[in-house]
């Protein structure tokens, strides 16, 4: 198979595995000990659970986004290089 063939390069999956690695450390630390009929936990409402984990999970989840549409230079190239092509042979 031929490389151009790929959707994706080296570089997309890298970037997808970190993004994806930020949105589990995202709930990771939305996780903790919940609250029982029991016994009340307060720290479901803590800073960390409510604010910093989504804001760690929103970010991934951009990144991720990011790394999808991420094209490199040479795929770039071979994109335009096909567009100035493709005239020429509808001419013969």
């Amino acid at each position: 198979m031929n490389k151009r063939d790929f959707a994706f390069s080296k570089l997309n999956y890298i970037l997808l595995a970190i993004g994806f690695a930020v949105v589990i450390l995202g709930f990771i630390l939305m996780s903790g000990a919940p609250t029982t009929e029991k016994a009340f936990n307060p720290d479901i409402f803590g800073t960390r659970r409510i604010v910093v984990a989504p804001m760690v999970c929103l970010v991934g989840f951009i990144f991720v986004v990011v790394a999808i549409l991420w094209k490199s230079k040479s795929q770039k190239e071979d994109d335009k290089a096909e567009t100035e092509e493709e005239p020429n042979q509808a001419i013969k």
